[in-house]
């Protein structure tokens, strides 16, 4: 598995990093949020930009961006826009919405790593990918089941497809409703981290599901998503706490 280096930050070694979700809705509440982060609970900074009532204005979304990179120099910055069918905030009129936000993050290079739906167009999702390389943008593709856990293989296919599709990172967070289902997706990790190229990240979610924000280190989860106020997910870890867990079960 190839090591995916952001700034000084490697994903793909080592123990599990932890990512901290802003989900302000206005710039100012960005900016109040943003100065809860430190070294010392976060690891990485993803936007959660479907929350960001101005998202659709594109000078409102730079400018907000340039005050929240000036304040988190030290940190690597994911941009996520979560689609509502996929567990967002705010829902689109169409895909072209959702391809002018990818598309403005990256050409103006507005953070250094951007989410990246598997199950969009995919020429359109190709065009971004293209274009993120161009502009030294890493490429989380993602893919989220809030209702169930799909089977092992499953898991491990679409996985498979981001690679495939150009991702530096693939994602997938589901839903489990019993503890086979959280077993299905560290089993369905492991898989990957033996047989893909590029890092994972994957989650089973709800307190059922934390066991899987921890386990990282062992199973092959290159990230995990921890709570600095506001959740973005259910079972999320307040986010000292987790780097508590996470130093504990480190593999020496």
């Amino acid at each position: 598995m190839s090591i995916v280096n952001v700034k000084k930050l490697e994903l793909g070694s080592g123990r599990p990093k932890i990512a901290i979700p802003l989900t302000g809705k206005t710039q100012s509440e960005l900016l109040n949020q943003a100065d809860s982060i430190t070294t010392e609970n976060t690891d990485l900074v993803e936007w959660r930009l479907d929350n960001f009532t101005k998202v659709r204005e594109e000078e409102a979304v730079n400018e907000t961006n340039k005050k929240l990179t000036s304040k988190l120099s030290k940190f690597p910055l994911l941009a996520t826009f979560r689609t509502a069918s996929e567990g967002g905030a705010l829902p689109l009129e169409n895909e072209e919405e959702y391809f002018a936000i990818c598309k403005n993050v990256v050409e103006n290079q507005c953070s250094d790593l951007l989410d990246l739906e598997l199950f969009r167009d995919m020429k359109k999702s190709q065009e971004i990918v293209k274009l993120a390389r161009k502009n030294n943008v890493k490429v989380i593709m993602s893919n989220h089941d809030f209702a169930k856990t799909p089977g092992q293989e499953e898991i491990f296919r679409r996985l498979l497809m981001m690679q495939n599709f150009g991702a530096d990172i693939a994602k997938i967070a589901v839903m489990p409703n019993s503890v086979e289902d959280v077993l299905t997706l560290l089993s369905a990790t492991h898989q990957a981290k033996q047989k893909l190229q590029i890092p994972v990240i994957t989650m089973a979610m709800g307190d059922l599901g934390k066991i899987s924000r921890v386990s990282g280190d062992i199973f092959g989860s290159c990230l995990t998503f921890g709570t600095v106020g506001a959740a973005s997910a259910p079972g999320q870890i307040e986010s000292e706490q987790l780097r508590s867990i996470l130093k504990a079960l480190q593999l020496s």
